[in-house]
């Protein structure tokens, strides 16, 4: 029993340190090398421990990796201290089954060392964090490929496989390192999954100078405005007009082409913004021959209102209204309207905009919007192209603190540039602001937490990686057909015997 419990200790170590791969720590190799140690162990325990084993590595790795959870349900929530760590605990056990369901697959497949860490555990791992990108809405934070933007080599992959095909890349590697551990005895079979590891590495890297798209149109100014409005006063009516002219100022201050403010940067309801101050903004961005960007919710005075983002300046003005939404943060799911009881969150029940949108046509540029959580998934960005030439996402992370959280979107924003070949444009309330170039390099950032704007260049691009040309399909139905065939085989090979 001393044995089994240091081993499940063991896993929840591992699990913590593998979040470090993330930002704002970004050790990548550290994604890759803390699965080979699950991966070990997996392959060492006993029966249906594997399960377990599994479990408490996705405990300690999204334990550490969203307690940014506990921050927006108690700071910013109104929730109690102690419900809110139940819920933080509850929801990081929730996502650590996906990871006990990839353990299982050891407990139930009784398959050689090569079999299992090459073909079973990655496509398993990858698949199982699909399915957790899409199930109940969807949560694919922490994917294992987002830790791998930009340094890394496994980047290369992105705009061919997605950041699903990424993980499985990490998760492969990982595989042969634990093939690798396990196989020391013989120096051939060992020296085999070092070379798949250095291959997958120098493919990798080979992959990352290839341009997938090319430049469209001439560079063009931008300002990306960071207001910091503190979350706890962003709603109050009385310093709503103080907030107004917050932005009025930072827009004017700016001589940018394509002015962006933060997600519902104008605490008012667009019908319910002057007529004078739409104005002000309109004649912002003619002064500049482009158009300013801000996002205010709108809808009708009846109570359906949605989260968009409003354009002022040359173009006529035009809309776009986030269609994903955040569970409990802006609707509430049939059944659960007690939860409003425990949470004091304003405007928690948006209405969707629609699945597919026109890009916005302002500054010279056609523009994908995407608003806040809509970034975290690839499929529903790769809508808008080929049209689109520039991703702009606003956020307003304010409701995670100063912690990580915001790092870590930037990150998955990185890996939204490199799947679709085009630039990143974030403007968040309080960080992480950024411009991010076409291969997810963050060319420019401002510091979490204070007023500022982030001006630089922009460059809208054309064509279309493989990836925004396929989505996720390939590398998923790939995966599911490597696991069929795998299982065919291993019966088939039974039966000979």
């Amino acid at each position: 029993m001393h044995l089994l419990n240091s081993r499940y200790a063991l896993a929840l170590l591992t699990g913590a340190l593998s979040s470090l791969a993330f930002a704002p720590v970004g050790a990548y190799p550290l994604a890759p090398f803390g699965l080979a140690v699950l991966f070990v162990m997996l392959s060492e325990t006993g029966k249906a421990r594997p399960i377990l084993t599994a479990f408490f590595y996705g405990l300690g790795f999204f334990g550490a990796g969203v307690s940014w959870v506990y921050v927006s349900l108690h700071d910013y929530g109104g929730m109690s201290a102690p419900l809110a760590l139940l819920a933080t605990f509850l929801f990081c056990a929730l996502l650590a089954l996906f990871p006990a369901l990839a353990g299982g697959v050891k407990y139930r497949r009784k398959a050689g060392l090569a079999v299992q860490f090459l073909i079973w555990l990655p496509a398993a791992w990858t698949l199982l964090e699909w399915l957790r990108g899409w199930i109940l809405t969807g949560f694919p934070w922490l994917a294992m490929g987002y830790s791998q933007v930009p340094d890394s080599p496994f980047a290369g992959y992105a705009p061919l496989l997605g950041v699903y095909g990424v993980s499985f890349v990490a998760a492969l590697t990982a595989g042969a390192l634990a093939w690798t551990w396990r196989s020391r005895a013989s120096l051939v079979m060992a020296s085999r999954g070092l070379v798949l590891v250095l291959v997958l590495i120098g493919l990798g890297a080979a992959l990352k100078s290839v341009n997938w798209t090319r430049p469209f149109g001439a560079p063009f100014s931008v300002a990306l405005v960071q207001g910091n409005i503190p979350q706890e006063m962003k709603w109050r009516p009385e310093v709503a007009a103080a907030t107004l002219q917050t932005y009025l100022g930072l827009a004017e201050s700016t001589r940018a082409r394509l002015v962006v403010l933060p997600e519902t940067a104008l605490p008012v309801f667009f019908f319910d913004l002057p007529g004078a101050y739409k104005n002000h903004l309109r004649t912002i961005g003619q002064g500049r021959g482009g158009d300013v960007l801000a996002g205010v919710p709108s809808g009708d005075p009846s109570g359906h209102y949605l989260n968009s983002v409003a354009s002022f300046g040359v173009a006529p003005t035009q809309f776009y209204h986030k269609h994903h939404l955040v569970p409990f943060g802006e609707f509430i799911p049939p059944g659960f309207g007690w939860v409003l009881d425990l949470l004091q969150i304003p405007l928690s029940n948006f209405s969707r905009g629609a699945i597919s949108q026109t890009p916005l046509s302002v500054a010279g540029q056609k523009v994908a919007v995407n608003i806040c959580y809509e970034d975290v998934f690839g499929e529903e960005i790769i809508r808008a192209l080929p049209t689109a030439t520039l991703l702009v996402n606003v956020s307003n992370d304010a409701w995670f603190g100063d912690g990580f959280a915001a790092r870590q979107h930037r990150q998955i924003s990185q890996m939204r540039a490199l799947e679709t070949g085009r630039m990143m444009l974030r403007a968040t309330n309080t960080g992480a602001t950024a411009i991010i170039d076409a291969k997810g390099r963050v060319l420019s950032e401002l510091e979490l937490s204070r007023r500022g704007i982030l001006e630089g260049v922009g460059q809208g691009y054309q064509e279309m990686t493989p990836y925004a040309r396929f989505g996720n399909l390939p590398v998923v139905l790939g995966l599911a057909i490597l696991l069929f065939a795998a299982g065919l085989g291993q019966r088939l090979v039974k039966r000979q015997r």
